[in-house]
């Protein structure tokens, strides 16, 4: 049996992992830690950046989109890092390979100082190396989440991107120990880590119920449990190949067991017992009512580790609204949308807030009382995270580009009881669903705010339409303290939108935007 990286590529958006810098997927990437503890590697800052300055080296010719928005991260560490450092001498080097020398013959002193501004660039490239998710990637990723923990043990932002990594890497324990060290430093779970934990606690579980079966089913196996599981696997094949299926039988099954013992990533272990349980259905004739034990255990292991634990899969009793239903509620309301913006955390506008008909937050928000007000009426947030998802409401529009997406978050993330009423596929996408604007015409991802502000223009229904604060970020951004580590994305185009905003304005003064 080859290893799963190479046997059962995992897909990543319909993208085949091709193209690595050398022309090759790279070999497995082994877990970090000792067999699952997720104990750190101490690593030097100046070594981590040199391993960035290499990498960038290696992406300069690459025609992969992930890696190029990566390139373009990397990019940004080295400048940043540059400008922390004193003035190199002047040479003939300039540009991108200036950055590079900067960044791998720097002091070592200055280059040990990790600054807020460098955290935050250094992350942002590991994020990103984690998107691209092939094994050079994911060891950078490795590497910068041991760099960024060797400096601030209780980094929140460290320790979730090593569990995300640890996670793609498919070693589990270790995944799990990662994300409860992030979830005893923050009081806002936002990003669903609970029930991911809880999910891959309950699919492990399963997985061994699992493997226990066959090994009950299967004695013969342990005979062959011993040896590597490579090896056994392929004997295994070449037997059920040849029609020997009474020998293949428990070589396969040893090598699973191999396999648990070898502690094999997660996805190669479901991988194999996939196509195993393939086989012994083809060779059932295509029935597969023997095997429903196995393969009932097999589902549930996959399910509690895709969505985890739910707790109420009828949304503790919401009320699903359409489009058109949404245009009832709000018809003949006064409507004021609040921006995440420093200059309304900065204001004293609470009261003036809260005495509109309808108050609508977005995503993330924070509540002070004198400067946002204190009620939320509307909460209109992405799907990708789970930000206020507990704070009561009276409807909750949950935005995604994907159908798929967009009802798994649902089932992971919605809080029974949270909402009253909740936005139905008709309100999942407002600007390409509703209103059929395509990328043609406008070609970036309509941000949240966007999407809510299109869809009460549209609808047109309201006497007022105010937008409070709006300044698409100029002020900075002003939201829980667990977001606020989250970048502001390169995907959204705010100049396109705030043109569009202005284009409708009916008045504009320092903190409100008047459409009606």
């Amino acid at each position: 049996m080859t290893k799963a990286r190479n046997r059962w590529p995992r897909p990543r958006d319909g993208e085949n992992p091709t193209g690595a810098p050398d022309g090759r997927v790279s070999s497995h990437v082994p877990p970090a830690g000792n067999k699952g503890n997720n104990g750190i590697n101490a690593t030097g800052l100046d070594e981590c950046l040199r391993a960035c300055a290499v990498h960038s080296g290696k992406l300069v010719a690459t025609l992969d989109r992930r890696r190029t928005e990566l390139a373009e991260r990397l990019r940004q560490l080295l400048a940043t890092q540059a400008m922390a450092q004193a003035p190199a001498p002047a040479s003939a080097a300039s540009g991108a390979t200036a950055l590079i020398r900067r960044a791998t013959k720097a002091p070592a002193g200055p280059a040990e100082e990790l600054s807020g501004e460098l955290l935050d660039a250094l992350l942002a490239v590991g994020s990103k190396a984690l998107e691209c998710g092939y094994d050079d990637e994911l060891r950078l990723a490795l590497l910068i989440s041991d760099t960024v923990l060797t400096r601030r043990r209780n980094s929140r932002a460290g320790w979730r991107l090593r569990a995300r990594t640890l996670e793609a890497v498919g070693d589990e324990p270790a995944t799990v120990e990662a994300y409860a060290r992030y979830l005893a430093l923050t009081d806002d779970d936002g990003f669903g880590v609970a029930p991911r934990i809880a999910g891959m606690r309950e699919g492990g579980r399963r997985q061994d119920e699992l493997l226990r079966l066959l090994e009950r089913e299967c004695p013969e196996a342990a005979a062959y449990s011993a040896g590597p599981a490579t090896d056994v696997w392929a004997e295994g094949l070449a037997l059920h190949a040849r029609g020997s299926l009474e020998q293949a039988e428990p070589r396969l099954v040893g090598a699973l067991l191999a396999m648990e013992r070898e502690n094999s990533p997660v996805q190669d272990i479901q991988a194999a017992v996939s196509q195993y349980l393939d086989l012994r259905i083809e060779a059932n004739g295509g029935r597969a009512a023997e095997l429903r034990e196995l393969i009932t255990l097999y589902a549930e292991q996959r399910r509690s580790r895709m969505r985890g634990p739910v707790a109420d899969p009828t949304f503790g009793g919401v009320d699903w609204i359409s489009v058109g239903e949404f245009r009832n509620q709000i018809a003949g309301k006064s409507i004021c949308l609040i921006a995440n913006s420093q200059r309304v955390g900065r204001s004293s506008l609470g009261a003036e807030i809260d005495a509109y008909d309808l108050v609508v937050r977005f995503n993330s928000y924070k509540i002070d009382a004198a400067a946002t007000g204190s009620r939320t009426d509307i909460h209109a947030t992405i799907h990708k995270h789970g930000f206020n998802w507990d704070q009561p409401v009276m409807t909750r529009l949950v935005f995604g580009g994907v159908s798929g997406d967009w009802k798994h978050s649902l089932r992971n993330r919605l809080v029974p009881g949270a909402q009253r009423y909740l936005g139905d596929e008709s309100l999942r996408w407002p600007l390409r669903n509703v209103g059929k604007v395509g990328t043609d015409v406008w070609s970036s991802i309509p941000t949240s705010g966007f999407n809510m502000l299109w869809l009460l223009d549209f609808l047109d229904v309201s006497p007022t339409l105010d937008l409070i604060g709006f300044d698409f970020y100029e002020s900075g951004a002003y939201r829980l303290q667990e977001a606020m580590r989250m970048p502001i994305t390169s995907v959204h185009e705010y100049t396109s939108e705030k043109a569009w905003v202005m284009e409708r304005a009916q008045s504009v003064s320092d903190m409100r935007i008047c459409l009606r």
